[in-house]
């Protein structure tokens, strides 16, 4: 079963250590079934990042209540990990939904950002970015 956002974060609340937070993110990325490797290709790849990651948008419905889901891929563990946390943010919500979310303060809640490396912390920033930018392009064509 794949915890919301919010079981999430109460549950980064619970462990006091961030190597015990670390553990969970990367136990998060392993529940997550891996991409075809058809999927990955380079319109599904994710520039920006240190490891290699794809993201493969789904749009289940039409216009405005269009609901956004992803799948996602990485060859890093601790990657794969954050791929299910904005999963978990992200999925199932409209485009006008997914706008609306300050993910950058979402994920500040889990503290993420002062025990990521800039390298990881701007592969985050590009995932985000590419998720807001489907969103977008959905909004335009609803």
């Amino acid at each position: 079963m794949t915890a919301s956002f919010d079981e999430i974060a109460d549950n980064f609340a619970f462990l006091d250590e961030w190597e015990d937070r670390y553990r969970y993110v990367i136990e998060l990325g392993k529940e997550m079934p891996p991409l075809d490797e058809t999927q990955k290709v380079p319109a599904t790849k994710v520039e920006g990042c240190a490891s290699q990651v794809w993201l493969v948008p789904r749009v289940d419905g039409d216009g405005q209540g269009a609901r956004i889901s992803f799948d996602g891929d990485s060859d890093a563990l601790i990657v794969r990990g954050l791929i299910a946390i904005l999963r978990a943010l992200y999925n199932g919500r409209t485009a006008a939904e997914i706008a609306g979310i300050d993910a950058h303060a979402r994920l500040g809640e889990l503290g993420l950002q002062q025990h990521l490396s800039a390298q990881r912390s701007n592969g985050l920033r590009a995932m985000i970015g590419r998720v807001e930018a489907i969103a977008a392009q959905v909004r335009e064509a609803a």
